[in-house]
Protein backbone atom coordinates (compact mmCIF):
# COMPACT_ATOMS: atom_id res chain seq x y z
CA UNK A 1 0.00 0.00 0.00
CA UNK A 2 2.55 2.50 0.62
CA UNK A 3 4.33 1.79 -2.67
CA UNK A 4 1.38 2.57 -4.48
CA UNK A 5 1.44 5.79 -2.26
CA UNK A 6 4.97 6.62 -2.85
CA UNK A 7 4.31 6.14 -6.59
CA UNK A 8 0.91 8.10 -6.93
CA UNK A 9 3.30 11.15 -5.37
CA UNK A 10 6.43 10.99 -7.90
CA UNK A 11 4.17 9.75 -10.81
CA UNK A 12 1.39 13.16 -10.36
CA UNK A 13 4.77 15.24 -10.40
CA UNK A 14 2.18 17.44 -8.37
CA UNK A 15 3.62 19.67 -5.50
CA UNK A 16 1.14 20.08 -2.02
CA UNK A 17 -0.99 22.69 -4.15
CA UNK A 18 -1.88 20.75 -6.91
CA UNK A 19 -2.37 17.82 -4.60
CA UNK A 20 -5.00 19.35 -2.31
CA UNK A 21 -7.26 21.01 -5.35
CA UNK A 22 -7.08 17.34 -6.62
CA UNK A 23 -7.79 15.39 -3.05
CA UNK A 24 -9.56 18.19 -0.91
CA UNK A 25 -12.60 19.55 -3.68
CA UNK A 26 -15.45 17.90 -4.06
CA UNK A 27 -18.93 19.53 -6.14
CA UNK A 28 -18.51 20.51 -9.69
CA UNK A 29 -18.39 24.48 -10.30
CA UNK A 30 -19.19 23.89 -13.82
CA UNK A 31 -22.64 25.42 -12.66
CA UNK A 32 -20.91 28.52 -11.82
CA UNK A 33 -18.33 29.51 -14.30
CA UNK A 34 -14.68 29.22 -13.29
CA UNK A 35 -13.59 29.44 -9.38
CA UNK A 36 -12.79 32.89 -8.23
CA UNK A 37 -11.16 34.47 -5.53
CA UNK A 38 -12.80 36.87 -3.00
CA UNK A 39 -15.73 36.81 -0.20
CA UNK A 40 -16.92 35.62 3.39
CA UNK A 41 -17.51 31.75 3.73
CA UNK A 42 -20.08 32.33 7.07
CA UNK A 43 -19.60 28.35 7.95
CA UNK A 44 -21.80 27.06 11.12
CA UNK A 45 -20.33 24.20 12.66
CA UNK A 46 -21.61 21.96 15.99
CA UNK A 47 -20.04 22.53 19.46
CA UNK A 48 -20.93 23.01 22.98
CA UNK A 49 -19.49 25.46 25.44
CA UNK A 50 -18.62 23.60 27.67
CA UNK A 51 -16.57 21.50 25.67
CA UNK A 52 -14.40 24.09 23.87
CA UNK A 53 -11.08 23.63 23.12
CA UNK A 54 -8.38 26.03 21.77
CA UNK A 55 -5.03 23.55 22.17
CA UNK A 56 -4.59 21.38 19.01
CA UNK A 57 -3.14 18.68 20.69
CA UNK A 58 -6.09 18.13 23.32
CA UNK A 59 -9.37 16.41 22.58
CA UNK A 60 -11.24 18.64 19.82
CA UNK A 61 -14.88 17.17 20.69
CA UNK A 62 -16.58 20.60 18.76
CA UNK A 63 -16.58 20.01 15.49
CA UNK A 64 -16.43 24.17 15.46
CA UNK A 65 -12.97 23.90 17.27
CA UNK A 66 -11.93 20.97 15.07
CA UNK A 67 -13.06 23.06 12.16
CA UNK A 68 -10.78 26.34 13.38
CA UNK A 69 -8.00 24.23 14.56
CA UNK A 70 -7.44 22.44 10.39
CA UNK A 71 -7.32 25.48 9.35
CA UNK A 72 -5.27 27.26 11.00
CA UNK A 73 -2.34 24.50 11.78
CA UNK A 74 -1.07 21.89 9.26
CA UNK A 75 -1.07 18.37 10.34
CA UNK A 76 1.51 16.49 8.54
CA UNK A 77 -1.07 14.39 6.37
CA UNK A 78 -5.01 14.93 5.44
CA UNK A 79 -7.59 12.44 4.25
CA UNK A 80 -7.90 11.67 0.61
CA UNK A 81 -9.90 9.57 -1.87
CA UNK A 82 -7.41 7.18 -3.26
CA UNK A 83 -5.18 6.90 -2.08
CA UNK A 84 -6.88 7.71 1.15
CA UNK A 85 -4.06 10.18 2.76
CA UNK A 86 -2.55 13.39 0.91
CA UNK A 87 0.08 15.98 1.92
CA UNK A 88 -0.26 19.11 3.73
CA UNK A 89 2.69 20.33 6.03
CA UNK A 90 4.93 17.14 5.21
CA UNK A 91 5.21 17.14 0.95
CA UNK A 92 6.15 13.77 0.72
CA UNK A 93 7.19 10.72 3.22
CA UNK A 94 9.31 7.78 2.12
CA UNK A 95 9.42 4.31 4.67
CA UNK A 96 13.77 3.95 5.11
CA UNK A 97 15.64 1.03 4.94
CA UNK A 98 14.62 0.01 8.52
CA UNK A 99 10.92 -0.55 7.94
CA UNK A 100 9.95 0.95 11.50
CA UNK A 101 11.05 4.57 10.38
CA UNK A 102 9.48 7.05 7.85
CA UNK A 103 10.81 10.20 6.64
CA UNK A 104 9.07 13.12 6.34
CA UNK A 105 9.60 16.04 4.11
CA UNK A 106 8.56 19.56 5.40
CA UNK A 107 7.06 21.50 2.31
CA UNK A 108 8.77 24.39 0.63
CA UNK A 109 8.14 27.41 1.70
CA UNK A 110 6.27 26.24 4.82
CA UNK A 111 6.17 29.00 6.95
CA UNK A 112 4.06 30.25 10.41
CA UNK A 113 2.01 33.03 10.23
CA UNK A 114 4.56 35.40 11.95
CA UNK A 115 6.76 34.78 8.79
CA UNK A 116 9.06 31.97 10.79
CA UNK A 117 9.82 29.02 8.59
CA UNK A 118 8.53 25.99 10.03
CA UNK A 119 11.78 23.97 10.87
CA UNK A 120 12.08 20.36 11.73
CA UNK A 121 12.48 21.29 15.37
CA UNK A 122 8.78 23.04 15.38
CA UNK A 123 7.61 18.92 14.17
CA UNK A 124 9.65 17.20 16.66
CA UNK A 125 8.54 19.37 19.65
CA UNK A 126 4.59 18.88 18.60
CA UNK A 127 4.55 15.16 17.55
CA UNK A 128 6.36 14.73 20.48
CA UNK A 129 3.88 17.12 22.94
CA UNK A 130 1.37 15.07 21.05
CA UNK A 131 2.71 11.85 22.07
CA UNK A 132 3.14 13.11 26.09
CA UNK A 133 -0.81 14.10 25.60
CA UNK A 134 -2.66 11.88 23.61
CA UNK A 135 -0.24 8.95 23.81
CA UNK A 136 0.34 6.13 21.49
CA UNK A 137 -3.48 6.50 19.96
CA UNK A 138 -2.47 9.82 17.92
CA UNK A 139 1.27 9.26 17.66
CA UNK A 140 2.27 5.52 17.77
CA UNK A 141 5.85 5.06 18.98
CA UNK A 142 7.24 4.27 22.18
CA UNK A 143 8.34 7.35 23.47
CA UNK A 144 9.01 10.91 22.60
CA UNK A 145 12.72 9.45 21.28
CA UNK A 146 11.40 8.04 18.61
CA UNK A 147 10.45 11.31 16.67
CA UNK A 148 13.77 13.01 15.48
CA UNK A 149 14.87 15.85 13.12
CA UNK A 150 16.84 15.13 9.62
CA UNK A 151 18.72 17.55 8.32
CA UNK A 152 16.75 20.87 7.29
CA UNK A 153 13.83 19.68 5.92
CA UNK A 154 12.91 15.90 7.49
CA UNK A 155 11.31 14.62 10.22
CA UNK A 156 11.90 10.71 10.94
CA UNK A 157 9.60 8.52 13.43
CA UNK A 158 10.45 5.01 14.23
CA UNK A 159 7.14 2.99 15.32
CA UNK A 160 8.17 0.28 17.78
CA UNK A 161 7.19 -1.98 14.31
CA UNK A 162 6.97 -2.09 11.11
CA UNK A 163 4.27 0.56 10.18
CA UNK A 164 3.23 0.90 6.41
CA UNK A 165 0.16 2.51 7.37
CA UNK A 166 1.70 5.23 9.88
CA UNK A 167 0.80 8.43 7.18
CA UNK A 168 -2.40 7.32 7.22
CA UNK A 169 -2.69 6.86 10.68
CA UNK A 170 -1.09 10.31 11.13
CA UNK A 171 -3.79 12.13 9.24
CA UNK A 172 -5.16 15.16 10.76
CA UNK A 173 -4.04 14.55 14.30
CA UNK A 174 -0.29 15.76 13.82
CA UNK A 175 -1.12 19.83 14.12
CA UNK A 176 2.09 21.46 14.40
CA UNK A 177 2.98 24.44 16.13
CA UNK A 178 6.26 26.75 16.76
CA UNK A 179 8.17 24.45 19.21
CA UNK A 180 7.60 25.38 22.92
CA UNK A 181 3.90 26.91 22.20
CA UNK A 182 1.95 25.94 25.12
CA UNK A 183 -0.11 29.41 25.31
CA UNK A 184 -3.04 29.43 21.84
CA UNK A 185 -4.54 32.45 22.75
CA UNK A 186 -2.90 34.18 19.65
CA UNK A 187 -2.89 30.72 17.61
CA UNK A 188 -0.05 30.63 15.17
CA UNK A 189 0.10 28.25 12.85
CA UNK A 190 0.95 27.48 9.64
CA UNK A 191 -2.30 26.83 7.60
CA UNK A 192 -4.26 28.06 4.47
CA UNK A 193 -6.02 30.89 7.63
CA UNK A 194 -4.87 32.66 9.77
CA UNK A 195 -6.80 33.80 13.04
CA UNK A 196 -7.90 37.29 12.85
CA UNK A 197 -10.31 36.98 16.02
CA UNK A 198 -11.80 34.49 18.68
CA UNK A 199 -15.00 34.88 20.87
CA UNK A 200 -16.24 31.68 22.76
CA UNK A 201 -15.75 29.52 19.86
CA UNK A 202 -16.59 31.51 17.26
CA UNK A 203 -13.88 32.59 15.05
CA UNK A 204 -12.75 34.57 11.89
CA UNK A 205 -10.10 33.37 9.65
CA UNK A 206 -8.63 35.68 6.99
CA UNK A 207 -6.73 34.22 4.35
CA UNK A 208 -3.07 32.87 4.20
CA UNK A 209 -1.79 34.28 0.94
CA UNK A 210 2.03 33.17 1.40
CA UNK A 211 0.68 29.51 2.68
CA UNK A 212 2.97 26.73 1.19
CA UNK A 213 -0.10 25.08 -0.39
CA UNK A 214 -1.13 27.87 -3.04
CA UNK A 215 -3.52 30.72 -1.42
CA UNK A 216 -7.02 30.25 -0.32
CA UNK A 217 -10.07 31.11 -2.32
CA UNK A 218 -11.87 33.26 -0.03
CA UNK A 219 -10.79 36.18 1.75
CA UNK A 220 -11.99 34.99 5.49
CA UNK A 221 -14.33 32.22 7.19
CA UNK A 222 -16.11 32.73 9.95
CA UNK A 223 -16.89 29.81 11.97
CA UNK A 224 -19.79 30.38 14.34
CA UNK A 225 -20.76 27.71 16.79
CA UNK A 226 -24.27 26.29 17.87
CA UNK A 227 -25.22 24.53 20.65
CA UNK A 228 -27.87 22.44 18.62
CA UNK A 229 -28.78 20.91 15.46
CA UNK A 230 -31.84 22.31 15.41
CA UNK A 231 -30.26 25.86 15.47
CA UNK A 232 -27.67 24.85 13.27
CA UNK A 233 -29.91 24.14 10.77
CA UNK A 234 -32.71 26.86 11.33
CA UNK A 235 -29.28 29.22 10.58
CA UNK A 236 -28.57 28.19 7.01
CA UNK A 237 -32.40 27.81 5.76
CA UNK A 238 -32.81 31.69 7.05
CA UNK A 239 -29.64 32.58 5.39
CA UNK A 240 -27.99 33.31 8.73
CA UNK A 241 -24.55 31.43 7.58
CA UNK A 242 -23.70 30.05 4.30
CA UNK A 243 -22.31 26.11 4.85
CA UNK A 244 -23.94 24.40 7.73
CA UNK A 245 -21.43 21.30 8.09
CA UNK A 246 -22.18 18.21 9.34
CA UNK A 247 -26.00 19.20 9.75
CA UNK A 248 -27.85 15.99 9.46
CA UNK A 249 -30.31 14.29 7.10
CA UNK A 250 -33.51 16.08 8.71
CA UNK A 251 -32.09 19.34 7.58
CA UNK A 252 -30.35 18.07 4.48
CA UNK A 253 -34.07 16.67 3.17
CA UNK A 254 -35.78 20.15 3.99
CA UNK A 255 -32.98 21.80 2.00
CA UNK A 256 -32.97 19.37 -1.21
CA UNK A 257 -36.52 20.86 -1.90
CA UNK A 258 -34.98 24.83 -1.61
CA UNK A 259 -33.86 26.15 -5.00
CA UNK A 260 -31.91 28.32 -3.03
CA UNK A 261 -29.69 25.53 -1.09
CA UNK A 262 -27.31 22.50 -2.26
CA UNK A 263 -27.16 19.26 -0.19
CA UNK A 264 -23.70 17.36 -0.49
CA UNK A 265 -23.82 13.70 1.25
CA UNK A 266 -20.94 12.45 1.65
CA UNK A 267 -21.54 8.60 2.14
CA UNK A 268 -19.51 5.79 4.58
CA UNK A 269 -19.47 8.98 6.44
CA UNK A 270 -20.69 9.05 10.49
CA UNK A 271 -21.07 6.08 12.69
CA UNK A 272 -22.61 5.41 15.77
CA UNK A 273 -21.95 2.12 16.80
CA UNK A 274 -23.20 0.56 20.28
CA UNK A 275 -20.09 -0.16 22.35
CA UNK A 276 -20.31 -3.52 24.59
CA UNK A 277 -17.40 -4.14 26.97
CA UNK A 278 -15.79 -7.52 26.15
CA UNK A 279 -13.41 -7.69 28.83
CA UNK A 280 -15.84 -8.46 31.81
CA UNK A 281 -19.57 -7.38 33.36
CA UNK A 282 -22.46 -8.77 31.74
CA UNK A 283 -21.97 -8.74 28.12
CA UNK A 284 -18.49 -9.87 28.59
CA UNK A 285 -19.90 -13.32 26.72
CA UNK A 286 -19.76 -12.85 23.08
CA UNK A 287 -22.55 -14.98 22.70
CA UNK A 288 -24.50 -12.31 24.49
CA UNK A 289 -22.97 -9.60 22.52
CA UNK A 290 -24.26 -11.65 19.00
CA UNK A 291 -27.76 -11.83 20.80
CA UNK A 292 -27.64 -7.65 20.80
CA UNK A 293 -26.37 -8.01 17.02
CA UNK A 294 -29.47 -10.14 15.67
CA UNK A 295 -31.91 -8.38 18.00
CA UNK A 296 -31.83 -5.30 15.75
CA UNK A 297 -33.15 -4.76 13.03
CA UNK A 298 -30.63 -2.67 11.32
CA UNK A 299 -32.85 -1.34 8.29
CA UNK A 300 -35.50 -0.02 10.38
CA UNK A 301 -32.81 2.31 12.06
CA UNK A 302 -31.42 3.15 9.18
CA UNK A 303 -34.78 4.56 8.00
CA UNK A 304 -35.37 6.24 11.24
CA UNK A 305 -32.11 7.20 12.52
CA UNK A 306 -30.84 8.56 9.72
CA UNK A 307 -33.98 9.25 7.30
CA UNK A 308 -32.80 7.07 4.64
CA UNK A 309 -29.11 9.18 3.65
CA UNK A 310 -27.24 6.12 5.30
CA UNK A 311 -26.81 2.52 4.61
CA UNK A 312 -26.94 -0.92 6.87
CA UNK A 313 -23.91 -2.17 8.26
CA UNK A 314 -22.35 -5.48 9.42
CA UNK A 315 -20.80 -5.24 12.80
CA UNK A 316 -17.33 -4.06 11.67
CA UNK A 317 -15.91 -0.57 11.63
CA UNK A 318 -14.58 0.68 8.26
CA UNK A 319 -17.04 0.17 5.78
CA UNK A 320 -15.12 2.64 3.13
CA UNK A 321 -12.29 0.55 3.35
CA UNK A 322 -11.03 -1.09 -0.17
CA UNK A 323 -10.11 -4.24 1.99
CA UNK A 324 -13.68 -4.21 3.64
CA UNK A 325 -14.76 -7.90 3.55
CA UNK A 326 -17.97 -7.94 1.39
CA UNK A 327 -18.37 -11.67 1.59
CA UNK A 328 -19.20 -11.70 5.57
CA UNK A 329 -22.77 -12.70 5.91
CA UNK A 330 -24.79 -10.46 6.22
CA UNK A 331 -26.44 -10.08 9.79
CA UNK A 332 -30.05 -10.48 9.91
CA UNK A 333 -32.46 -10.13 12.64
CA UNK A 334 -33.39 -13.16 14.14
CA UNK A 335 -35.57 -12.95 17.24
CA UNK A 336 -35.21 -17.02 17.88
CA UNK A 337 -31.65 -17.27 17.55
CA UNK A 338 -31.17 -14.14 19.73
CA UNK A 339 -33.26 -16.00 22.54
CA UNK A 340 -31.21 -18.82 22.58
CA UNK A 341 -28.03 -17.23 22.45
CA UNK A 342 -28.83 -16.09 25.53
CA UNK A 343 -29.68 -18.58 27.35
CA UNK A 344 -26.98 -20.32 26.58
CA UNK A 345 -24.97 -17.56 28.07
CA UNK A 346 -27.14 -17.82 30.80
CA UNK A 347 -27.86 -13.84 30.70
CA UNK A 348 -30.07 -12.53 33.18
CA UNK A 349 -33.01 -10.85 31.61
CA UNK A 350 -34.89 -10.05 35.02
CA UNK A 351 -32.07 -7.14 35.33
CA UNK A 352 -32.08 -3.72 33.68
CA UNK A 353 -29.27 -2.73 32.22
CA UNK A 354 -28.57 0.73 31.04
CA UNK A 355 -27.63 1.87 27.99
CA UNK A 356 -25.64 5.38 27.98
CA UNK A 357 -25.33 7.71 25.34
CA UNK A 358 -25.07 11.67 24.76
CA UNK A 359 -26.43 14.38 22.71
CA UNK A 360 -23.21 14.67 20.41
CA UNK A 361 -23.41 12.75 17.08
CA UNK A 362 -26.91 13.63 15.39
CA UNK A 363 -29.09 11.14 15.90
CA UNK A 364 -27.09 9.26 18.50
CA UNK A 365 -29.58 9.50 21.61
CA UNK A 366 -32.76 8.24 19.16
CA UNK A 367 -30.44 5.82 17.88
CA UNK A 368 -29.82 4.47 21.40
CA UNK A 369 -33.60 4.61 22.25
CA UNK A 370 -35.02 3.01 19.51
CA UNK A 371 -32.58 -0.10 19.78
CA UNK A 372 -33.54 -0.55 23.61
CA UNK A 373 -37.16 -1.04 21.80
CA UNK A 374 -35.53 -4.09 19.31
CA UNK A 375 -33.33 -5.29 22.48
CA UNK A 376 -36.94 -5.65 24.43
CA UNK A 377 -38.00 -7.73 21.72
CA UNK A 378 -35.56 -10.55 22.75
CA UNK A 379 -36.02 -10.18 26.36
CA UNK A 380 -33.02 -7.67 26.92
CA UNK A 381 -34.09 -4.95 29.16
CA UNK A 382 -32.53 -1.56 28.96
CA UNK A 383 -32.56 2.03 30.34
CA UNK A 384 -31.89 4.79 27.87
CA UNK A 385 -29.42 7.17 29.89
CA UNK A 386 -28.40 10.09 28.37
CA UNK A 387 -25.46 11.84 29.84
CA UNK A 388 -23.92 15.59 29.32
CA UNK A 389 -20.66 14.71 27.12
CA UNK A 390 -18.45 15.82 29.68
CA UNK A 391 -19.95 13.83 32.29
CA UNK A 392 -19.71 10.95 29.73
CA UNK A 393 -16.10 11.21 28.78
CA UNK A 394 -15.66 11.51 32.08
CA UNK A 395 -17.91 8.73 33.57
CA UNK A 396 -18.56 6.71 30.93
CA UNK A 397 -16.27 5.99 27.65
CA UNK A 398 -14.09 3.48 27.96
CA UNK A 399 -15.48 1.83 31.23
CA UNK A 400 -18.66 1.30 30.96
CA UNK A 401 -20.16 -2.15 30.02
CA UNK A 402 -22.96 -0.63 27.83
CA UNK A 403 -22.86 2.76 25.67
CA UNK A 404 -22.94 4.28 22.40
CA UNK A 405 -20.05 6.38 20.56
CA UNK A 406 -19.15 8.24 16.96
CA UNK A 407 -16.59 8.49 14.38
CA UNK A 408 -16.60 10.67 11.38
CA UNK A 409 -13.79 8.79 10.11
CA UNK A 410 -14.70 5.08 8.38
CA UNK A 411 -12.50 4.93 5.36
CA UNK A 412 -9.57 2.33 7.18
CA UNK A 413 -10.40 -1.09 9.22
CA UNK A 414 -6.80 -0.63 10.23
CA UNK A 415 -7.29 3.03 11.56
CA UNK A 416 -9.93 1.38 13.84
CA UNK A 417 -7.95 -1.27 15.04
CA UNK A 418 -5.28 1.18 16.11
CA UNK A 419 -7.30 3.64 17.76
CA UNK A 420 -9.90 1.46 19.35
CA UNK A 421 -9.35 -2.10 19.47
CA UNK A 422 -5.42 -3.11 19.82
CA UNK A 423 -4.70 -4.08 23.50
CA UNK A 424 -2.30 -1.16 23.95
CA UNK A 425 -4.50 1.30 22.49
CA UNK A 426 -5.67 4.37 25.00
CA UNK A 427 -8.96 4.39 23.53
CA UNK A 428 -9.73 0.96 23.81
CA UNK A 429 -13.25 1.31 23.73
CA UNK A 430 -15.02 -2.30 24.41
CA UNK A 431 -11.87 -3.65 26.62
CA UNK A 432 -10.29 -6.03 23.99
CA UNK A 433 -7.69 -7.91 24.83
CA UNK A 434 -7.40 -10.40 21.33
CA UNK A 435 -4.47 -12.26 20.74
CA UNK A 436 -5.62 -13.16 17.42
CA UNK A 437 -6.95 -9.72 16.67
CA UNK A 438 -3.30 -8.19 17.58
CA UNK A 439 -1.23 -10.28 15.95
CA UNK A 440 -3.70 -9.47 12.75
CA UNK A 441 -2.95 -5.73 13.47
CA UNK A 442 0.90 -6.25 13.41
CA UNK A 443 0.87 -8.57 9.83
CA UNK A 444 -1.18 -5.98 8.40
CA UNK A 445 1.23 -3.15 9.38
CA UNK A 446 3.99 -5.35 8.86
CA UNK A 447 2.71 -6.72 5.25
CA UNK A 448 4.96 -6.46 2.53
CA UNK A 449 3.34 -6.80 -0.78
CA UNK A 450 -1.53 -5.47 -0.54
CA UNK A 451 -2.32 -9.30 -1.06
CA UNK A 452 -0.83 -9.86 2.96
CA UNK A 453 -2.10 -6.58 3.71
CA UNK A 454 -5.71 -7.26 2.11
CA UNK A 455 -5.29 -10.95 4.36
CA UNK A 456 -4.36 -9.45 7.50
CA UNK A 457 -7.17 -6.63 7.27
CA UNK A 458 -10.30 -9.18 6.58
CA UNK A 459 -8.71 -11.22 9.86
CA UNK A 460 -9.35 -8.70 11.65
CA UNK A 461 -12.89 -8.02 10.26
CA UNK A 462 -13.81 -11.26 10.64
CA UNK A 463 -12.55 -10.97 14.32
CA UNK A 464 -14.80 -8.14 14.75
CA UNK A 465 -17.39 -10.25 13.36
CA UNK A 466 -17.42 -13.26 15.30
CA UNK A 467 -16.48 -11.54 18.76
CA UNK A 468 -15.81 -8.04 18.65
CA UNK A 469 -17.23 -5.68 21.12
CA UNK A 470 -18.90 -2.99 18.25
CA UNK A 471 -22.35 -3.56 17.15
CA UNK A 472 -22.14 -1.58 13.93
CA UNK A 473 -25.59 -1.65 12.60
CA UNK A 474 -25.22 1.64 9.90
CA UNK A 475 -23.68 3.97 8.71
CA UNK A 476 -24.74 7.71 8.06
CA UNK A 477 -24.30 10.20 5.12
CA UNK A 478 -22.64 12.99 6.15
CA UNK A 479 -24.64 15.52 5.13
CA UNK A 480 -23.83 19.34 4.34
CA UNK A 481 -26.09 22.01 3.36
CA UNK A 482 -25.05 25.52 1.86
CA UNK A 483 -26.16 28.26 -0.19
CA UNK A 484 -26.12 27.93 -3.96
CA UNK A 485 -22.66 30.52 -4.33
CA UNK A 486 -20.80 28.00 -2.34
CA UNK A 487 -18.77 26.17 -4.71
CA UNK A 488 -16.57 22.81 -4.59
CA UNK A 489 -17.00 21.72 -1.09
CA UNK A 490 -15.01 18.56 0.09
CA UNK A 491 -17.17 15.36 -0.33
CA UNK A 492 -14.73 13.56 1.46
CA UNK A 493 -16.55 11.13 4.28
CA UNK A 494 -15.21 11.83 7.56
CA UNK A 495 -13.04 14.55 8.56
CA UNK A 496 -11.92 15.53 4.83
CA UNK A 497 -15.10 17.59 5.27
CA UNK A 498 -12.94 20.40 7.08
CA UNK A 499 -11.06 21.13 4.23
CA UNK A 500 -12.12 24.41 2.88
CA UNK A 501 -9.54 25.62 1.41
CA UNK A 502 -10.39 25.39 -2.45
CA UNK A 503 -14.04 26.40 -1.55
CA UNK A 504 -15.00 29.32 -3.65
CA UNK A 505 -18.16 31.70 -3.68
CA UNK A 506 -20.07 32.46 -6.68
CA UNK A 507 -21.10 36.25 -7.69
Amino acid sequence: MEFSRRQFLAATGLGTAGLLAVTACGTSSSDGGSPRNGGTLRVGALGKASKIERDPHKTLSNDSDFLIASLVFDPLTVPAANPNVAPRLASSWKQLDDPRSWRFTIAQGAAFHDGAAVRPEDVVWSLRRLREIAGETKVPVASGDAITADGADGVIITTMAPNRDLPMLLRLMTFVVKAGTTDFTAAVGSGPFRLESYNDGNARLVRNETWHGGAPRVDAIEVRRFESNTALANAVMAGQIDLASNVGAVAGRTAAGRGDLSVVRRANDIVIPIVMRTADGPFADARVRNALRLAVDRDVMVKQITSGYGSAANDVLGTADPTYDTTLPKRGRDIVRAKALLAEAKFDTGRTYPLVTKDEAVGEVDSARLFATQAAEIGVKLDVVVQDANVFYDETWLKAPLYTANWGTNDSVIFFASKTMISTTKWNEAGTHDPDLDAAYLRALSATDDAGYSSASREIQRIEYDRGGYLVWGTADGVDVASRKVRDLPTLAGYGRVQLERTWLAG
